[in-house]
């Protein structure tokens, strides 16, 4: 089987990574719900990972880092905690529904919203971008990468403009956390969300919320926090007000590990061999008869993504053959990003995604390019 769907979640982890949430099953309590020793391993595992992603995102500070399931959530919590009746708030057609619908929610409880248009190569203009500021806006979300053309946002320059105009930034880098260098502070991010089980490869069900200086959010869930039991409100501060409830601290062991591998194996390593790997897919199929492929690929320091159609074939059918006869993985379908499919015209096709993992080999990806090449010879799929 060759996986290419790490885009969804990766399939390919280190090792380390299962070993440490087995190991955290069999040895770790409740972090922050007593002094023994099992729940004090716990919460030192929980805070170490919290350091970790504080100094990969350069956050202001451990204590600025909550955990969430996903990022989905994260989003949820940053997008909803600044609802607010009148609020000005905008988006891209770039963006996954994990940010869109919480912004359409927020404009039905009475926020003003705006969509930035992608080009048809689903390229976002900064000039439109600083336009839309200058008419006034609060709020403005995006993400760092496509899920679905792998095209990668300025985020420097929107940091700066977002400043500018005094706009709260809200960053989703799904799709780039753990492959490509991101600093809250020199990058203007406001809040920034992120999913621990695709680019990080820790395990499902990890995720988190980072805050910057100056910003707060209110409580998304209330519950227990093993601090200031006799309150009848959430703690304030952070993390405690966005951790309600019992952490996944296996998961969050796995993620644990998983930090540690990037950070010896080293993020640029990665991101050059999954380049790498993802130039020479799309070399090999870009030209093939019948074939079309999505997104930018003139600046390649790109996510390492690939989405194409094989003629006016069915994007699920064409998944389908290459899972069946080829044992190979990809995504097919929407990818929850309706705007960007609008954006390429593939509304009703929708797109054969393959994405790319560093531990991949070259032969996996000249066998992918193979079954491609072949598809494109069939009457049919």
């Amino acid at each position: 089987m060759i996986y290419l769907d790490s885009a969804a979640t990766s399939y390919y982890r280190p090792k380390a990574v299962a070993d440490a949430v087995y190991q955290a099953m069999m040895t770790m309590g409740n972090a922050g719900r007593g002094s023994h020793e099992t729940s004090l391993q716990s919460a030192r595992v929980i805070y170490n990972t919290r350091e970790m992603l504080a100094e990969l995102f350069h956050a202001p500070g451990p204590e600025k880092v909550a955990f969430t399931s996903n990022a989905t959530e994260a989003l949820n919590i940053a997008i909803q905690g600044l609802t607010k009746k009148g609020t000005r708030m905008a988006a891209t057609a770039m963006d996954h529904n994990s940010v869109l619908r919480p912004m359409y929610r927020a404009q039905k409880q009475g926020c003003e919203l705006h969509i930035l248009g992608a080009d048809e190569k689903g390229n976002l203009s900064l000039k439109a971008l600083e336009e839309l500021f200058q008419d006034g806006i609060d709020v403005f979300a995006c993400t760092h990468a496509s899920n679905l053309t792998g095209n990668r946002n300025d985020i420097h320059e929107i940091g700066r403009l977002c400043r500018k105009y005094e706009v709260i930034f809200i960053l989703d880098v799904s799709q780039t956390a753990g492959i490509f260098p991101i600093d809250m502070q020199e990058d203007c991010i406001d809040i920034l969300c992120f999913t621990g089980h695709k680019g990080l490869m820790g395990p499902q069900g990890t995720g988190g919320i980072c805050l910057g200086e100056g910003i707060s959010l209110p409580a998304w869930k209330t519950g227990g926090t093993g601090v200031k039991s006799y309150l009848k409100e959430q703690p304030q501060e952070m993390p405690t007000v966005l951790e309600a409830g019992t952490l996944n601290g296996h998961g969050i062991a796995g993620l644990h590990a998983a930090l540690t591998y990037i950070q010896k194996k080293g993020m640029e390593k990665i991101r050059e061999r999954e380049q790498m790997l993802m130039e020479r897919f799309y070399c090999g199929v870009k030209d093939l008869p019948g074939v079309t492929v999505y997104g930018d690929f003139s600046d390649k320091n790109r996510a390492p993504i690939v989405a194409l159609n094989l003629k006016d074939y069915d994007s699920a059918a064409v998944s389908d053959e290459l899972a069946q006869v080829y044992d190979i993985q990809t995504r097919a379908g929407a990818h929850c990003a309706p705007l960007m499919h609008q954006a390429l015209h593939t509304e009703q096709q929708g797109a054969v995604r393959f994405s790319f993992s560093h531990f991949l080999k070259e032969d996996q990806i000249d066998e992918a390019v193979r079954a491609v090449r072949e598809l494109t010879l069939e009457e049919s799929v």
